[in-house]
């Protein structure tokens, strides 16, 4: 029981009646000193002694159990109380302060407004990639149950597209420019857009302001369309690495329904799938967008279309993982916390031995026994602004029959997790230089590190408001 509220329902009931604490101490058989400790909450009462004291003030037993404070004051009373006896208050070396009966309402609620600010600065300062983790490993759970396919966003994009006019093939940067219109927003490039930002939307003003410039590697309509999705999601500052993951996600899904269209890309999946030539490089070729673009793309439609269970996977040369996602239960390298984003991918999957193929146009194509079956990969390399990335898809071996690459000649096996497989050195090795190696190791920055404080979730605020400020009279 909360022998804090206890005690204050217990004083509420009390006066209800008009008796004092000496009556009811003398009918309870204590002293009133005992009877005050427990109405302070400083005392934990027994079952029996809380239906005795029930039956001498007259109320039923759960009325004194109940969560609910006796009247607005107390809840503000109660409130103070629970946040002073907090950890947080008790970092803070301050004295406690009681909650008197000439202290006024107002400032008992400016004292727990205060404590709420403070909390929630904490929290945001303390916000771990541990909470990251949990998020996006709660998220690739719920992208997997639904097959990486969202009805709503799908529906969305098919909408926007009729509105424009166009229903297949690649789409063009002018055909992007008349969705950015038709939902209300002109389309500004700017030089100076700051730093932290891909692109900027000024709802005041319907203005979408974008880099000259794009990074090294881009697609320039995928900002764009990213930028237009979260406009037309209605979307907020994100509160939580759960809100900015998820927002994301649909930002990310809904540009590439906008950048690939549905229908037409099943049509022209299935018409691969029946000459058994599924190749995301087609699709890529197609409609004109990156292989990241199209390996994604690709798992939106192929399992909820036609049936077929599959991976995606972007690693970096040094093997850590950036992006996942899977259905057909590929067993992606996780920590304890479920996560994947971070973590070494083994030296023998086809994402690592990418890197090391002699042609880096084509696809390569690898066969990976692993301790849960054999699947096939189809992987290529793509240069970024943060370096070398493997773009990879794959199925397991019963489905290979659909795509093109199944007849390649690599095949090699995977024991991972097993430090054996390929992250133990060999035992001369280690005899060798085990004790003479000192390496200074790179420090990585997380893409799931605490999320910044402001509500941009990583963009410098001010940045942002002092932009919009100097283009309001553009």
């Amino acid at each position: 029981m909360d022998t804090l509220m206890v005690g204050h329902q217990l004083r509420a009931a009390r006066k209800r009646t008009g008796m004092t604490l000496g009556q009811v101490a003398e009918r309870f058989g204590g002293s009133i000193s005992q009877l005050s400790t427990i109405e302070s909450g400083k005392r934990e009462l027994r079952l029996s002694e809380l239906h005795r004291l029930a039956d001498i003030l007259g109320v039923a037993p759960d009325a004194l159990l109940s969560a609910d404070a006796p009247s607005e004051r107390i809840a503000l009373e109660v409130a103070l109380e629970q946040a002073q006896a907090g950890p947080l208050y008790g970092s803070l070396g301050l004295p406690r302060i009681a909650a008197r009966a000439t202290m006024s309402d107002d400032v008992l609620r400016a004292l727990l407004g205060l404590h709420e600010a403070l909390r929630e600065m904490h929290e945001q300062r303390a916000a771990t990639p541990e909470e990251a983790r949990r998020a996006n490993a709660a998220l690739r759970e719920e992208m997997k149950s639904l097959d990486n396919h969202y009805e709503d966003l799908e529906r969305i994009a098919a909408e926007l597209l009729d509105a424009v006019g166009h229903h297949d093939g690649p789409l063009s940067r002018s055909a992007a420019a008349d969705l950015a219109a038709h939902v209300g927003l002109s389309i500004h490039y700017v030089p100076d857009l700051p730093g932290s930002t891909r692109s900027i939307i000024d709802r005041a003003h319907g203005r979408m302001y974008l880099p000259v410039d794009e990074a090294v590697g881009r697609d320039p309509r995928v900002a764009m369309l990213q930028a237009l999705a979260g406009h037309v999601l209605g979307l907020d500052a994100p509160a939580t690495y759960a809100d900015f993951l998820r927002q994301r996600v649909a930002t990310n899904y809904l540009a590439g329904a906008l950048l690939i269209r549905e229908d037409s890309a099943v049509a022209f999946l299935a018409d691969a799938k029946e000459r058994r030539e599924l190749a995301v490089e087609d699709l890529r070729d197609a409609f004109a967008t990156s292989y990241e673009s199209a390996g994604h793309r690709f798992t939106n439609l192929v399992t909820h279309h036609f049936g077929i269970p599959v991976h995606f996977v972007k690693v970096h040369a040094s093997g850590a993982i950036s992006k996942a996602y899977e259905n057909d239960g590929v067993m992606f390298p996780q920590d304890v916390l479920g996560a994947v984003e971070g973590q070494t991918v083994c030296r023998n999957w086809s994402a690592r031995r990418v890197f090391d193929a002699e042609d880096r146009f084509g696809a390569y194509h690898q066969y990976t026994d692993k301790p849960n079956g054999t699947y096939w990969c189809s992987s290529r390399i793509q240069q970024t602004s943060q370096g070398l990335f493997s773009v990879s898809v794959g199925t397991p071996f019963a489905h290979t029959k659909w795509f093109r690459g199944r007849s390649t000649p690599h095949r090699l096996t995977s024991t991972c997790p097993d430090p054996a497989c390929c992250r133990e050195p060999s035992a001369e090795l280690q005899s060798r230089w085990g004790e003479a190696a000192l390496p200074t190791p790179k420090i990585s920055s997380s893409l799931l590190a605490a999320l910044p404080a402001g509500s941009f979730a990583g963009a410098d605020r001010r940045e942002v408001l002092e932009f919009l400020d100097s283009h309001a009279s553009d």
